[in-house]
Protein backbone atom coordinates (compact mmCIF):
# COMPACT_ATOMS: atom_id res chain seq x y z
CA UNK A 1 0.00 0.00 0.00
CA UNK A 2 1.37 3.09 -0.71
CA UNK A 3 1.95 6.30 1.45
CA UNK A 4 -1.20 8.34 1.69
CA UNK A 5 -3.80 5.44 0.14
CA UNK A 6 -7.05 5.79 2.14
CA UNK A 7 -7.95 2.85 4.59
CA UNK A 8 -11.40 2.31 2.92
CA UNK A 9 -9.05 0.91 -0.40
CA UNK A 10 -7.90 -1.83 1.36
CA UNK A 11 -11.08 -3.03 2.59
CA UNK A 12 -13.02 -5.74 1.23
CA UNK A 13 -15.52 -5.00 -1.86
CA UNK A 14 -18.80 -5.52 0.34
CA UNK A 15 -17.65 -2.77 2.90
CA UNK A 16 -16.47 -0.60 0.78
CA UNK A 17 -19.42 -0.19 -1.12
CA UNK A 18 -21.69 0.16 1.56
CA UNK A 19 -23.70 3.46 1.66
CA UNK A 20 -22.58 6.56 3.15
CA UNK A 21 -25.29 8.22 5.23
CA UNK A 22 -24.84 12.43 5.32
CA UNK A 23 -24.27 13.88 8.56
CA UNK A 24 -23.74 16.96 7.67
CA UNK A 25 -24.09 20.10 4.60
CA UNK A 26 -22.91 22.97 4.30
CA UNK A 27 -19.79 24.55 2.39
CA UNK A 28 -16.61 25.19 2.54
CA UNK A 29 -15.38 28.83 1.87
CA UNK A 30 -12.02 30.14 1.60
CA UNK A 31 -11.98 34.18 0.19
CA UNK A 32 -15.25 34.77 -1.91
CA UNK A 33 -15.70 31.05 -2.78
CA UNK A 34 -17.98 28.88 -1.64
CA UNK A 35 -18.19 24.88 -2.67
CA UNK A 36 -21.07 23.53 -1.72
CA UNK A 37 -20.82 19.78 0.25
CA UNK A 38 -21.53 16.99 2.14
CA UNK A 39 -19.69 15.56 5.11
CA UNK A 40 -19.55 11.44 5.67
CA UNK A 41 -17.64 9.87 8.63
CA UNK A 42 -14.64 8.21 7.19
CA UNK A 43 -14.42 5.95 10.70
CA UNK A 44 -16.34 3.81 12.07
CA UNK A 45 -16.76 1.96 15.45
CA UNK A 46 -15.97 -1.87 15.15
CA UNK A 47 -16.59 -2.37 19.02
CA UNK A 48 -17.99 -5.42 20.02
CA UNK A 49 -20.46 -3.68 22.41
CA UNK A 50 -21.93 -5.98 25.41
CA UNK A 51 -24.92 -5.02 27.38
CA UNK A 52 -25.95 -5.46 30.99
CA UNK A 53 -28.42 -8.08 31.40
CA UNK A 54 -30.73 -9.11 34.49
CA UNK A 55 -29.25 -12.82 35.18
CA UNK A 56 -32.53 -14.20 36.95
CA UNK A 57 -34.92 -12.97 33.69
CA UNK A 58 -32.51 -12.03 30.71
CA UNK A 59 -33.53 -8.35 30.27
CA UNK A 60 -31.21 -6.38 29.63
CA UNK A 61 -30.60 -3.36 32.44
CA UNK A 62 -32.85 -0.06 31.44
CA UNK A 63 -31.70 3.52 32.97
CA UNK A 64 -34.13 6.02 33.95
CA UNK A 65 -33.78 9.54 34.55
CA UNK A 66 -34.06 10.16 37.96
CA UNK A 67 -33.92 12.59 40.64
CA UNK A 68 -31.89 11.01 43.76
CA UNK A 69 -33.15 13.59 46.07
CA UNK A 70 -37.14 13.07 45.03
CA UNK A 71 -36.59 9.73 44.60
CA UNK A 72 -38.67 9.67 41.12
CA UNK A 73 -38.31 9.08 37.51
CA UNK A 74 -38.03 12.84 35.82
CA UNK A 75 -39.94 13.71 32.87
CA UNK A 76 -37.84 15.90 30.13
CA UNK A 77 -40.42 18.68 30.78
CA UNK A 78 -38.44 18.63 34.15
CA UNK A 79 -35.27 18.72 32.89
CA UNK A 80 -32.94 21.89 32.55
CA UNK A 81 -29.15 22.08 31.72
CA UNK A 82 -26.48 23.20 34.13
CA UNK A 83 -23.14 24.33 35.02
CA UNK A 84 -21.45 23.53 38.36
CA UNK A 85 -19.71 26.86 39.09
CA UNK A 86 -19.27 25.41 42.37
CA UNK A 87 -19.31 22.33 44.49
CA UNK A 88 -23.29 21.94 44.70
CA UNK A 89 -24.27 24.99 43.12
CA UNK A 90 -24.99 25.16 39.21
CA UNK A 91 -26.48 28.02 36.79
CA UNK A 92 -29.15 27.02 34.87
CA UNK A 93 -29.54 27.53 31.00
CA UNK A 94 -32.44 26.73 29.00
CA UNK A 95 -32.84 25.82 25.38
CA UNK A 96 -33.93 29.36 24.28
CA UNK A 97 -30.40 30.76 25.97
CA UNK A 98 -28.19 27.73 24.66
CA UNK A 99 -29.50 28.54 21.03
CA UNK A 100 -28.84 32.42 21.76
CA UNK A 101 -24.79 31.81 22.08
CA UNK A 102 -24.05 29.03 19.08
CA UNK A 103 -22.13 30.15 16.49
CA UNK A 104 -23.82 32.22 13.55
CA UNK A 105 -22.63 30.42 10.48
CA UNK A 106 -23.19 26.74 11.31
CA UNK A 107 -23.46 25.50 7.87
CA UNK A 108 -19.92 27.07 6.95
CA UNK A 109 -16.48 24.98 6.73
CA UNK A 110 -14.11 28.37 6.87
CA UNK A 111 -11.16 27.92 5.85
CA UNK A 112 -8.58 30.62 7.61
CA UNK A 113 -5.53 29.93 7.03
CA UNK A 114 -3.11 27.19 4.50
CA UNK A 115 -0.17 25.68 6.26
CA UNK A 116 2.13 22.85 5.34
CA UNK A 117 1.01 20.10 6.65
CA UNK A 118 3.77 18.50 8.55
CA UNK A 119 3.46 21.45 10.69
CA UNK A 120 0.81 20.03 12.56
CA UNK A 121 1.46 17.48 15.30
CA UNK A 122 -0.77 14.60 14.82
CA UNK A 123 -1.87 15.20 18.95
CA UNK A 124 -4.20 17.80 17.55
CA UNK A 125 -6.32 15.28 15.37
CA UNK A 126 -8.99 14.10 16.54
CA UNK A 127 -11.76 12.71 14.25
CA UNK A 128 -12.08 11.95 10.05
CA UNK A 129 -14.72 12.75 7.56
CA UNK A 130 -14.84 12.64 3.77
CA UNK A 131 -16.24 15.97 2.00
CA UNK A 132 -18.06 15.19 -1.39
CA UNK A 133 -19.17 17.98 -3.97
CA UNK A 134 -22.87 18.79 -3.53
CA UNK A 135 -25.45 20.51 -6.33
CA UNK A 136 -23.14 22.19 -8.35
CA UNK A 137 -20.06 22.84 -6.77
CA UNK A 138 -18.19 20.20 -8.59
CA UNK A 139 -16.42 23.14 -10.47
CA UNK A 140 -15.46 24.66 -7.45
CA UNK A 141 -14.68 21.51 -5.94
CA UNK A 142 -12.13 20.42 -7.91
CA UNK A 143 -10.26 23.79 -8.28
CA UNK A 144 -10.10 23.70 -4.37
CA UNK A 145 -8.17 20.15 -4.67
CA UNK A 146 -6.18 20.49 -7.59
CA UNK A 147 -4.85 23.46 -6.20
CA UNK A 148 -4.34 22.38 -2.55
CA UNK A 149 -2.33 19.03 -4.57
CA UNK A 150 -0.01 21.14 -6.10
CA UNK A 151 0.64 23.64 -3.56
CA UNK A 152 1.34 20.75 -1.05
CA UNK A 153 -0.74 23.08 1.94
CA UNK A 154 -3.68 22.05 3.60
CA UNK A 155 -5.96 24.76 4.97
CA UNK A 156 -7.24 25.61 8.63
CA UNK A 157 -10.28 26.19 9.50
CA UNK A 158 -13.54 26.67 11.98
CA UNK A 159 -16.79 24.58 11.96
CA UNK A 160 -19.93 23.84 14.11
CA UNK A 161 -20.85 20.42 14.01
CA UNK A 162 -23.83 19.26 16.24
CA UNK A 163 -23.48 22.43 18.27
CA UNK A 164 -19.88 22.12 18.84
CA UNK A 165 -17.29 24.49 17.25
CA UNK A 166 -14.05 22.96 16.27
CA UNK A 167 -10.92 23.56 14.55
CA UNK A 168 -10.16 21.73 11.24
CA UNK A 169 -7.82 20.55 9.16
CA UNK A 170 -8.91 20.46 4.93
CA UNK A 171 -6.08 18.42 3.02
CA UNK A 172 -6.65 16.25 -0.01
CA UNK A 173 -6.45 12.58 0.05
CA UNK A 174 -6.25 10.82 -3.66
CA UNK A 175 -9.59 12.56 -5.53
CA UNK A 176 -11.28 13.10 -2.24
CA UNK A 177 -11.09 16.43 0.08
CA UNK A 178 -11.06 15.10 4.04
CA UNK A 179 -11.70 16.89 6.77
CA UNK A 180 -10.18 16.07 10.42
CA UNK A 181 -11.15 18.10 13.40
CA UNK A 182 -8.96 19.67 15.64
CA UNK A 183 -8.25 20.06 19.01
CA UNK A 184 -8.00 24.20 19.66
CA UNK A 185 -4.54 24.58 21.82
CA UNK A 186 -5.86 24.79 25.28
CA UNK A 187 -7.29 21.39 24.79
CA UNK A 188 -4.16 20.01 25.10
CA UNK A 189 -2.25 18.86 28.33
CA UNK A 190 1.33 20.68 29.01
CA UNK A 191 4.16 18.03 28.34
CA UNK A 192 5.58 19.51 31.46
CA UNK A 193 2.78 18.37 33.43
CA UNK A 194 3.62 14.41 32.88
CA UNK A 195 5.29 13.33 36.29
CA UNK A 196 8.47 11.55 36.25
CA UNK A 197 9.88 12.48 32.67
CA UNK A 198 13.55 12.25 32.58
CA UNK A 199 15.41 15.61 33.01
CA UNK A 200 19.18 14.90 31.99
CA UNK A 201 19.43 12.27 29.36
CA UNK A 202 22.56 9.87 29.88
CA UNK A 203 22.75 6.75 27.80
CA UNK A 204 25.51 4.11 26.92
CA UNK A 205 26.76 4.51 23.59
CA UNK A 206 27.12 0.65 23.00
CA UNK A 207 23.47 0.39 24.08
CA UNK A 208 22.24 3.20 22.10
CA UNK A 209 23.82 1.60 18.61
CA UNK A 210 22.33 -1.55 19.17
CA UNK A 211 18.56 -0.03 19.88
CA UNK A 212 19.01 1.84 16.60
CA UNK A 213 20.10 -1.51 15.00
CA UNK A 214 16.82 -2.88 16.25
CA UNK A 215 14.60 -0.08 14.96
CA UNK A 216 16.68 -0.24 11.48
CA UNK A 217 15.22 -4.48 11.10
CA UNK A 218 11.87 -3.50 12.18
CA UNK A 219 11.44 -0.40 9.77
CA UNK A 220 8.66 -1.57 7.15
CA UNK A 221 6.41 0.49 5.01
CA UNK A 222 3.34 1.49 6.59
CA UNK A 223 0.84 -1.14 5.49
CA UNK A 224 -2.03 -0.83 8.07
CA UNK A 225 -4.13 -3.52 6.68
CA UNK A 226 -1.42 -6.48 8.58
CA UNK A 227 -2.36 -4.83 11.97
CA UNK A 228 -5.78 -6.49 13.14
CA UNK A 229 -7.69 -5.81 16.70
CA UNK A 230 -6.63 -9.58 18.19
CA UNK A 231 -9.46 -9.10 21.16
CA UNK A 232 -12.45 -7.78 19.03
CA UNK A 233 -11.81 -10.97 17.05
CA UNK A 234 -11.42 -13.41 20.39
CA UNK A 235 -15.39 -11.93 21.37
CA UNK A 236 -16.58 -12.40 18.55
CA UNK A 237 -15.42 -15.96 18.33
CA UNK A 238 -16.33 -16.52 21.91
CA UNK A 239 -19.81 -14.93 20.96
CA UNK A 240 -19.96 -17.64 18.07
CA UNK A 241 -19.42 -20.44 19.75
CA UNK A 242 -21.70 -19.64 22.90
CA UNK A 243 -24.58 -19.08 20.23
CA UNK A 244 -23.43 -22.15 18.39
CA UNK A 245 -23.92 -23.87 21.64
CA UNK A 246 -27.23 -22.98 22.91
CA UNK A 247 -25.72 -23.28 26.08
CA UNK A 248 -26.77 -21.69 29.73
CA UNK A 249 -25.39 -18.93 28.33
CA UNK A 250 -28.00 -17.95 25.52
CA UNK A 251 -30.73 -16.76 27.42
CA UNK A 252 -34.05 -14.84 25.60
CA UNK A 253 -35.36 -11.60 27.05
CA UNK A 254 -38.89 -11.57 28.20
CA UNK A 255 -41.46 -9.81 26.01
CA UNK A 256 -42.14 -6.42 26.82
CA UNK A 257 -45.78 -5.59 27.67
CA UNK A 258 -47.77 -4.23 25.17
CA UNK A 259 -49.24 -1.67 27.31
CA UNK A 260 -50.47 0.87 24.14
CA UNK A 261 -52.67 -2.36 23.17
CA UNK A 262 -54.36 -2.35 25.99
CA UNK A 263 -54.97 1.20 26.68
CA UNK A 264 -56.24 1.09 23.03
CA UNK A 265 -58.83 -1.56 24.04
CA UNK A 266 -59.87 0.47 27.71
CA UNK A 267 -60.26 3.97 25.02
CA UNK A 268 -62.62 1.95 22.46
CA UNK A 269 -64.40 0.35 24.86
CA UNK A 270 -65.19 3.92 26.96
CA UNK A 271 -66.61 5.75 23.35
CA UNK A 272 -69.12 2.57 22.71
CA UNK A 273 -69.76 3.26 26.18
CA UNK A 274 -70.27 6.87 25.74
CA UNK A 275 -71.92 6.15 22.37
CA UNK A 276 -74.77 4.14 23.78
CA UNK A 277 -75.26 6.10 26.98
CA UNK A 278 -77.18 9.30 25.24
CA UNK A 279 -79.85 6.77 23.83
CA UNK A 280 -80.48 4.75 26.89
CA UNK A 281 -80.86 7.97 28.77
CA UNK A 282 -84.22 9.40 26.56
CA UNK A 283 -86.92 10.31 29.13
CA UNK A 284 -90.43 11.51 28.44
CA UNK A 285 -91.15 12.76 31.49
CA UNK A 286 -89.45 16.06 32.11
CA UNK A 287 -89.44 15.18 35.91
CA UNK A 288 -86.64 13.09 35.08
CA UNK A 289 -84.13 15.54 35.58
CA UNK A 290 -84.95 16.35 39.45
CA UNK A 291 -84.80 12.62 39.99
CA UNK A 292 -81.32 13.01 41.34
CA UNK A 293 -79.73 11.04 38.23
CA UNK A 294 -81.75 8.17 38.19
CA UNK A 295 -82.81 7.88 34.78
CA UNK A 296 -78.88 8.39 34.14
CA UNK A 297 -78.53 5.49 36.44
CA UNK A 298 -80.75 3.36 34.14
CA UNK A 299 -79.25 4.28 31.13
CA UNK A 300 -78.32 0.83 30.61
CA UNK A 301 -81.56 -0.57 30.82
CA UNK A 302 -84.49 0.55 28.59
CA UNK A 303 -86.90 -0.66 31.20
CA UNK A 304 -85.51 1.07 33.83
CA UNK A 305 -86.34 4.50 32.65
CA UNK A 306 -89.60 4.39 33.05
CA UNK A 307 -88.61 3.77 36.57
CA UNK A 308 -86.66 6.70 36.65
CA UNK A 309 -89.25 9.18 35.37
CA UNK A 310 -92.25 7.89 37.96
CA UNK A 311 -90.28 9.23 40.79
CA UNK A 312 -89.34 12.66 39.23
CA UNK A 313 -90.84 14.83 41.96
CA UNK A 314 -88.51 16.09 44.48
CA UNK A 315 -88.12 14.02 47.47
CA UNK A 316 -88.93 10.80 45.92
CA UNK A 317 -86.57 8.03 46.25
CA UNK A 318 -84.29 7.03 43.44
CA UNK A 319 -84.67 4.34 40.84
CA UNK A 320 -82.51 1.57 41.34
CA UNK A 321 -79.60 1.23 39.77
CA UNK A 322 -79.23 -1.04 36.48
CA UNK A 323 -77.74 -3.94 36.82
CA UNK A 324 -79.50 -4.17 40.43
CA UNK A 325 -81.81 -6.36 41.64
CA UNK A 326 -85.18 -5.57 40.78
CA UNK A 327 -88.72 -7.36 42.11
CA UNK A 328 -88.90 -10.89 40.58
CA UNK A 329 -92.18 -13.09 40.43
CA UNK A 330 -91.75 -15.83 42.44
CA UNK A 331 -90.97 -18.97 41.15
CA UNK A 332 -94.01 -21.16 41.43
CA UNK A 333 -93.54 -24.39 43.45
CA UNK A 334 -94.98 -27.22 41.30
Amino acid sequence: MRAGQPVSNTLPAKERNSAMHTVWKGAISFGLVHVPVKMFTATEDKDVHLRYIHKPCGTPIAYTRSCPHCEKAVEWEEISRGYEYEKGRFVLFENEELEAVKPENTRTIQILDFVALEEIDPMFYQKTYYLSPDQAGAGAYGLLLEAMRQSGRIGIAKVAIRSKSSLAAIRCVDNCICMETMFYPDEIRAISAVPNLPQNLQVNDRELNMAKLLIDQLSTPFEPEKYTDDYRAALLQAIERKVAGQGVDVVTAPAAERTNVIDLMAALQASLEAVKAPAGAIATDPGTAAGGGAAKKGARSKKAAPAAAAGGETGAPAAPKAGGSRARKPKETP
